[in-house]
């Protein structure tokens, strides 16, 4: 669903869902994006992150990962298609406030990994990938492209890691994901939802001529406010642009209340229990 959480697909030209994006930005970074700080923790406890990592983020978002990567020590690159998030990320890591240091081990650039680049400079020993894959049709195409122009970016043997979700079985908002996927039939195209396979992440590794080196599991629960924070945060992941294109958000919005009832408590909040996968590969 990061960037938290799935790769913003739009579902084909001349069908993009009439949104907000900076409000959509706001609502992933101040809703939706700390439901994987426990991918975050887990990946960089270890993998050791520390001041010896050159670390690059693909599709960095609104940039809490980096921020905690920078907590770390951490030499930390991101880059993000999405200037709303990225807009978001630089107020995180480059405040521009009275007396504040520049930090130099911090850059944030807008566009590709190759965009990245800097002449001379030595290659990034880890790349991140946390917007999970797995739930959209196609989505690890998009993927397999973001690590093709990273990879020459990279050392020899760097850690390139990729996230996905786990089975649904597993994963207490794929019952909710499924209103997206009935919307949307209609259109019947790669941006529609799909319950994650257990091979998606050795899949776009070994395409991308990455070794696999160890995986993991996290538990990744997603917890809100209320049904009313739970709607916003979920749409925030473009996960519901395709039903939204089918139908249009007022149903979407309906349908999603609809599907929550069941994950809310007695006080109001929501609460959905996930799984996600890492995968850590290494560079050729």
């Amino acid at each position: 669903m990061t960037p938290t959480l799935v790769r913003q697909h739009l579902p084909h030209a001349g069908a993009v869902p009439r949104v907000d994006l900076r409000a959509r930005a706001r609502d992933w970074s101040e809703i939706q994006e700390r439901m994987l700080v426990p991918l975050y923790e887990a990946v960089y406890e270890r993998l050791e992150v520390g001041p010896a990592t050159r670390l690059l983020g693909l599709g960095c978002g609104s940039g809490l990962s980096l921020l905690m990567a920078a907590a770390r020590g951490a030499a930390v690159t991101g880059v993000d298609v999405s200037p709303e998030r990225m807009t978001l990320a630089r107020e995180r890591l480059l405040p521009e406030t009275p007396g504040a240091r520049a930090r130099p081990d911090i850059r944030l650039v807008d566009g590709s990994p190759r965009d990245t680049a800097v002449p001379g400079a030595s290659g990034y020993n880890l790349v991140t990938a946390f917007e999970p894959i797995g739930c959209l049709a196609g989505d690890s195409e998009g993927l397999g492209g973001l690590l093709a122009e990273a990879a020459p970016l990279a050392q020899r043997g760097a850690a390139v890691v990729l996230a996905g979700w786990g089975p649904p079985e597993r994963c207490a908002t794929a019952s909710v994901m499924r209103v997206a996927a009935k919307l949307a039939e209609p259109l019947r195209h790669s941006g529609s939802w799909r319950p994650a396979c257990r091979d998606d992440l050795e899949d776009v590794a070994q395409r991308a001529g990455l070794k696999p080196d160890g995986s993991g599991r996290v538990a990744c629960p997603f917890g809100y406010a209320d049904v009313d924070s739970a709607v916003r945060g979920l749409k925030s992941t473009g996960l519901f642009d395709a039903a939204m294109t089918a139908t249009d958000q007022v149903q979407v919005d309906k349908e999603l209340t609809e599907a929550l009832h069941p994950h809310q408590r007695q006080d109001g909040t929501v609460w959905m229990p996930n799984v996600f996968r890492y995968l850590i590969a290494r560079t050729p």
